[in-house]
């Protein structure tokens, strides 16, 4: 056992209730038989700053930040990790022994892991990437992937707007394509990726048709309720190998258990199976 000290940690949102990561924390806390508890903090916008404030005198040794929070507690951190900064939003608050507080942004790392996971060979210099979306997801996991060595990131939005201001913050390798030329953007990738909410349990199916898309292309989705989205579907009836949202939200939350109770956990079949059945 890393520490004595009863540890608590949480996920703070508005709403809150809907959110998976007590599943995986509480599960790793029971495995590595820890004094600890991670809860549920529902906090209504008007109050984040007490409640980011609150956190070192209510003993908290961190929280994960989630919707809509992840943008406006990055101005309330005393630090904010390199990426954190790059990606512009936070999902992970570490309280450090003085008091103050560090901002990270795990998402980004995650999601790379979540591709070696199902692909142990995954390189990112292999081809270009083509990003559906352009929020949170999206300019963590474009940050993650030009990091990785993706020559080029394909980027495409229904909102040309927000596509374009993501573009003009991460370079000349982000090039923006019109939403209506998705399909034939395909054409060359190795990788797609899907970050919008579409094909999420009691949302229209994305709109998309694989047809240009390189037999040997990996398609990955963000989402992970349902495992296996329309999409991802799709893709697997055509051969491709494909990688859900699961993976991501899972090794995210690796780094800041670690931060917070001294352990680095591993991501086992056990703990898929003990999130799973809570969807």
């Amino acid at each position: 056992m890393a520490d004595a000290r009863y540890i608590l940690a949480g996920v703070m949102g508005w709403p809150v209730a809907h959110t998976r990561s007590p599943a995986i924390h509480n599960h790793w806390i029971a495995h590595h038989r820890l004094k600890g508890a991670y809860v549920q903090l529902p906090v209504h916008p008007d109050r984040l700053a007490d409640a980011i404030r609150g956190l070192p005198a209510l003993g908290f040794a961190g929280c994960n930040v989630t919707v809509p929070h992840k943008v406006a507690a990055m101005a309330l951190m005393d630090e904010l990790t390199p990426t954190a900064r790059r990606v512009a939003a936070i999902n992970t608050i570490v309280v450090r022994p003085d008091g103050s507080l560090l901002g990270a942004n795990n998402d980004g790392a995650g999601y790379i892991q979540s591709l070696r996971d199902a692909e142990p060979d995954w390189r990112g210099d292999c081809g270009p990437a083509l990003v559906l979306g352009a929020g949170g997801a999206a300019r963590a996991i474009v940050c993650a992937l030009l990091d990785e060595g993706v020559p080029q990131v394909r980027l495409t939005n229904r909102t040309p707007e927000r596509a374009q201001a993501l573009a003009e913050v991460f370079g000349e390798r982000v090039q923006v394509v019109p939403w209506a030329e998705r399909h034939a953007a395909m054409a060359g990738v190795s990788l797609l990726v899907n970050t919008t909410t579409q094909g999420m349990h009691g949302q229209s199916a994305l709109d998309v048709a694989l047809d240009d898309l390189p037999q040997a292309a990996m398609v990955s989705d963000a989402i992970y309720i349902p495992l296996e989205t329309p999409l991802l579907a799709q893709a697997r009836a055509r051969g491709h190998r494909t990688v859900n949202g699961l993976g991501m939200l899972l090794n995210q939350a690796r780094p800041a258990f670690q931060a917070w109770f001294g352990v680095l956990p591993e991501v086992t079949p056990e703990l898929r199976a003990a999130v799973q059945a809570t969807f």
